[in-house]
């Protein structure tokens, strides 16, 4: 049971998915090349895996936060 305080709010709390099909899939495909390459190549290993990883979650995820603080979907609206 939850709080009184969050009680009623449990919807505002869901995550709404904003990435479409392509999109996911890019960064599906990007991300763990950004990892391999700051893996093996780069000087700045560190901040290209760390982005590999944040791109490679949101993918699996479907949901990216910068695109929610732009109010940007590429996610095809469900009719």
């Amino acid at each position: 049971m939850l709080p009184q305080t969050l009680s009623g709010m449990e919807d505002n709390l869901k995550i709404k998915k904003n990435v479409g099909r392509i999109d996911g899939t890019l960064r599906l495909i990007a991300g763990p090349a950004l990892i391999l390459a700051g893996a093996l190549l780069m000087k700045w290993n560190v901040l290209v895996m760390a982005i590999g990883l944040l791109m490679t979650v949101v993918g699996f995820v479907g949901f990216c936060p910068v695109y929610r603080l732009f109010g940007i979907s590429t996610r095809k609206r469900e009719s």
